[in-house]
């Protein structure tokens, strides 16, 4: 065998592994659990009462036009740019947004459904830096993109390659949304977001969806998710609009997110802030639906609160979690899919306040019944890093919702009445058909979790679980081989960015 056979043999095999892989792991999650709710049926209207008394008495700004006039010719009152929404407007065109919808991915089989009882994982977005043990912290490359959507895609509990997984720094800021789209499209096979830092940013996005899905596919199910960001309090801005407008022509699914930080943008008061969030998802949402009805939206709620004493927001705060619950009580009474959560944390490192602080935004999260879950792997320090050994260290935790979201088995393989038949009293199950049948699945196992005894820990090295982390980051990219892409497909999006980045030119 030669040289070049071996190589392409191992690139086979790896290729197989990761596939059994995948199609071991886990299709995209339904949450079997009850759903959790905070405040009854009277308190939450009461809260929905006072985000359409801020719609119809103190408005929402919108920083465009276009927007502007929209809205208008729709009935709304618009005062210079503030616009006053009524509250059987808001119902109107609120009602016309789908309950749930399917966002394609280029592998038919990753494809992801939004909204009900489904849930969707996708990796941390926008942070400018980088780290990881061995080279510690630094600014983002377009190498380090390339990197997590890779580990993304090896992933079987992240069900979605993202949008801006980190800011590529090394690449020209009028360009980089370019090559961003193309490494998704490129080294994942799953469903990606667009680019939102300018309305041609959306639009090329669009075209190269396009160019993979088919135009007219695309408008029929989203190929596109997009994070709309509302500049809380009470606005949208000329940039986040422009990039609204060119997906919602193009009935592209887009998340429309309040980013409150409490104290700060919003009252240092809960039931404030949420009254406040309500009003400026709804009106985004509402003109998604003037602008083309049946735009396939999500209700977004990015909450959490100040550090009164600093100034700095504060990650996995008790506050934070009853926001993000009554948040999606909020979403369901508007009948719309919900996403919120993420594995949040302050610290700066996969440290024990990171651990902590992720887990106690993630299981409100999942009892809440998030729809869709942005910053599910690889959130630190507030959001400014991604970390590579926070990133795998989070899928272990995905995978441990995963099994969570199941709920209990009362079949007759679960109940396992016939095993408890065969053990004698003071015997052992460890043996049984029963038991044979199942140790693979019956438990989940985290690999990167140290279940051994101290001496046996102590003889491999002492290894804590970030050092494990990091090896097994590096081990999975060595190991990564690219899914299948047609090579027509291939070329025709790299003469679009081509031509694209010949055409635009920088701003100054």
């Amino acid at each position: 065998m030669t040289d070049q056979s071996v190589v392409a043999r191992r690139r086979e095999q790896r290729r197989e592994r990761q596939s059994a892989a995948a199609t071991q792991a886990v299709a995209q999650p339904v949450n079997n659990l009850p759903v959790y709710e905070l405040v009854g049926e009277e308190a939450l209207h009461q809260i929905d009462d006072t985000s359409m008394r801020i719609l119809e008495e103190i408005g929402i700004d919108f920083y465009d036009d276009e927007a502007l006039a929209v809205l208008a010719a729709h009935g709304a009152v618009v005062k210079g740019s503030t616009v006053f929404l009524d509250r059987k407007l808001v119902a109107e065109y609120v009602g016309m947004a789908p309950a749930q919808f399917t966002q394609l991915a280029r592998n038919p089989a990753r494809s992801v459904v939004i909204g009900g009882k489904h849930v969707t994982f996708a990796p941390v977005y926008g942070p400018p830096y980088v780290y990881d043990l061995a080279r510690g912290r630094r600014e983002a490359t377009l190498g380090d993109f390339e990197n997590f959507v890779k580990l993304a895609y090896l992933s079987p509990y992240i069900h979605h390659s993202g949008g801006t997984v980190v800011e590529p720094t090394d690449l020209p800021t009028h360009t980089r949304h370019l090559d961003m789209v193309y490494s998704h499209v490129k080294y994942s096979d799953k469903p990606f977001m667009g680019s939102v830092t300018s309305g041609p940013n959306a639009a090329d996005s669009v075209r190269m969806a396009e160019i993979l899905y088919g135009a007219d596919a695309i408008r029929r199910e989203p190929a596109l998710l997009s994070l709309i960001n509302i500049s809380s309090p009470r606005r949208l801005d000329d940039r986040m609009l422009s990039a609204l407008k060119v997906y919602a022509k193009a009935r592209q699914a887009l998340i429309i997110t309040p980013f409150i930080l409490s104290g700060a943008m919003a009252p240092a008061a809960v039931g404030g802030t949420l009254a406040q969030l309500n009003a400026e998802a709804l009106a985004g949402i509402v003109l998604t639906q003037m602008i083309e009805p049946g735009t396939p939206v999500v209700y977004g709620a990015f909450q959490t609160n100040v550090d009164l004493q600093s100034g700095a927001p504060v990650f996995g705060s008790p506050e934070s979690q009853i926001a993000l619950i009554v948040s999606a009580q909020l979403a369901r009474l508007h009948g719309l899919p919900f996403r919120s959560g993420g594995m949040f944390t302050s610290s700066k490192i996969a440290d024990a306040q990171g651990a902590y602080e992720s887990v106690q935004v993630m299981l409100p999260t999942v009892l809440a019944r998030v729809n869709f879950v942005l910053h599910a792997a690889g959130w630190l320090e507030g959001g400014l890093t991604a970390g590579y050994e926070k990133f795998v260290l989070d899928c272990e935790l995905l995978g441990m919702y995963h099994k969570f979201l199941q709920g209990l088995d009362l079949s007759e393989e679960g109940m396992a009445l016939e095993s408890i038949r065969t053990v004698a009293p003071g015997g052992h199950h460890l043996g049984t058909d029963h038991t044979m049948r199942n140790f693979r699945s019956a438990f989940y196992r985290a690999g990167l979790f140290d279940y051994n005894s101290a001496e046996q820990w102590q003889a491999e090295g002492s290894q804590d679980a970030q050092q494990r982390a990091h090896q097994k980051y590096r081990q999975l990219l060595a190991d990564y081989v690219a899914p299948p892409l047609d090579p027509a497909v291939d070329d025709a999006l790299r003469e679009f960015v081509a031509r694209r980045k010949a055409e635009i030119k920088p701003e100054y």
